[in-house]
């Protein structure tokens, strides 16, 4: 039954009775803001109306496990400075694209994930950020649950978090499942499968599609598909704050030979509260009257629980103010204070620059800021909106400093780079640095896919020792039972004997 179907006479039924138990079990039965839901969101109760088949009372008690359980879970006030961003960011869950009847895509790549690898319950906080998420950026239209398997061992089937999943979409967030897409599932997965299945109720049983590249066609549009799954869609899962908007910046990247490449590198805005969109500037230089101590590379230092560093920005100019403003390539990782301003001739501004909680640096080259500046004529001066000014800068001159973020060497417990302050002298340059880093990602890189092949390998010998237990076993039973049916010839003898006149 579709949503739209629900008769506005079985909404306001819902109402009346769900608000008059509220009322008998007391106002903080509930979240305040579920309540409020509640008295004025008539889709949302369309989706539990819809879900239990107009069923009112049992939409009545769906309502009640869902609420109770949103209570319990404070699911209204998880957001993105309290979650494990580490997790998030990892991608195994994001939205992508639409299946075949235009409803989002949320991906679980399967490979991303293994069974005790993550605390679990901040796992579930992650995952149901996303929901709560996607439910606001689709407003309640129904979603696609994809489980992307390929690639995916006995090491990645979690079959609690499996059931988690499908118990959301059973008890939590009403008439919120289209299909749930198996693609590329592996064959020695089946067994565990079939326990998954028996978690479904009949009707969620017809939603479940078993694909594989072949026939992925049937449920996602080839424009939507990812090149992995053989589609046409490129798209390379990167975190935004749901807050932030990106721009696209192009920047020069030094290679380990010295040569200069130029590839795309995304920068947002320094804070992550930021709502601005900034267009990218025009014919950006990397000179001018602002100076920035250090100049190109941002050490954190432990100050308490926190990793921070500062910038020092200086206007060199005696006679002009400039605009300047702050921009990350990670503005979910860093609180920037401030992020945006202007300096009078001569003066100074500290930045602040702090790694939000949950969070590790990327590395010597991963993540970086950008400082943008601009001289102003004396009526921006007088008149300054700093907003404007960078959502527009026209063709005014647009100064840059490009700076990378590193951890100093008593850093060791929150970072996977050690980093003495010190070697950032003019002994190592740049391109030293960048050999380093790419170096220290190779060998990294290198070390999990051995582990995975290590991994991979040792379940392997012992499905084939299993097999040739269970071969040897078979063989002797058969052979023993084939030998006791055959007479020795002591019993043939005997038998002939007795015959005998």
């Amino acid at each position: 039954m579709a949503v739209a179907a629900v008769p506005q006479s079985l909404v306001d039924e819902l109402r009346s009775v769900f608000l008059e138990e509220v009322q008998t079990q007391g106002l903080n039965s509930v979240h305040s803001k579920d309540y409020q839901r509640v008295q004025t969101d008539d889709h949302w109760l369309r989706r539990f109306i819809a879900h239990s088949e107009n069923n009112i009372p049992a939409a009545v008690k769906m309502m009640w496990t869902s609420l109770n359980w949103r209570k319990e879970q404070q699911v209204n006030d998880i957001k993105e400075s309290n979650i494990k961003m580490d997790i998030i960011i990892k991608g195994a869950f994001f939205p992508y694209g639409e299946d075949i009847d235009g409803k989002t895509l949320l991906i679980f790549k399967c490979k991303l994930h293994s069974k005790g690898g993550v605390n679990m319950d901040e796992l579930k906080r992650c995952i149901i950020y996303w929901f709560e998420r996607t439910e606001r950026m689709t407003k309640g239209e129904q979603i696609s649950l994809f489980f992307d398997m390929d690639g995916c061992g006995l090491s990645n089937m979690d079959l609690e978090l499996t059931k988690y999943l499908i118990g959301l979409f059973k008890d939590c967030y009403p008439f919120f499942l289209n299909y749930i897409v198996i693609f590329e599932m592996p064959w020695i997965l089946n067994a565990a499968f079939k326990i998954v299945k028996s978690w479904l109720p009949e009707k969620a049983l017809e939603k479940l599609k078993m694909v594989g590249k072949k026939d992925l066609a049937n449920f996602v549009p080839k424009s939507q598909a990812l090149t992995s799954w053989g589609g046409e869609s490129t798209y390379v899962f990167r975190f935004i704050s749901e807050e932030s908007q990106k721009t696209d910046q192009t920047l020069p990247i030094e290679t380990g030979t010295g040569a200069t490449n130029i590839r795309k590198v995304h920068f947002v805005d320094g804070s992550p509260m930021s709502e601005q969109q900034p267009a990218a500037p025009s014919e950006p230089k990397d000179d001018g009257p602002l100076a920035v101590t250090p100049s190109n590379i941002i050490t954190f230092l432990r100050d308490g629980t926190e990793l921070v560093s500062t910038l020092e920005l200086h206007n060199t100019d005696p006679t002009a103010q400039i605009a300047f403003k702050l921009k990350t390539t990670s503005p979910e990782k860093f609180r920037v204070k401030p992020s945006t301003g202007s300096l009078k001739p001569g003066a100074k501004e500290t930045i602040t620059v702090a790694l939000l909680p949950g969070f590790q640096l990327g590395g010597l080259s991963k993540d970086k800021f950008l400082v943008m500046s601009s001289v102003l004529d004396e009526k921006e001066a007088q008149n300054l909106d700093l907003s404007e000014l960078w959502k527009a800068p026209g063709t005014r001159k647009v100064f840059q400093t490009r700076l990378r973020c590193v951890q100093s060497s008593e850093v060791t417990r929150n970072g996977n780079v050690v980093v003495n302050h010190a070697t950032h002298s003019g002994d190592i340059g740049d391109s030293q640095l960048s050999q380093l880093s790419s170096s220290i990602a190779q060998i990294r890189d290198s070390q999990h896919f051995f582990n995975r092949s290590l991994r991979k390998l040792l379940y392997l010998q012992i499905g084939q020792f299993i097999l040739i237990l269970v071969l040897g076993f078979s063989f002797f039973y058969v052979l023993n039972q084939g030998l006791s049916g055959i007479p020795n010839e002591n019993q043939y003898c005997s038998k002939a004997d007795s015959h005998r006149p």
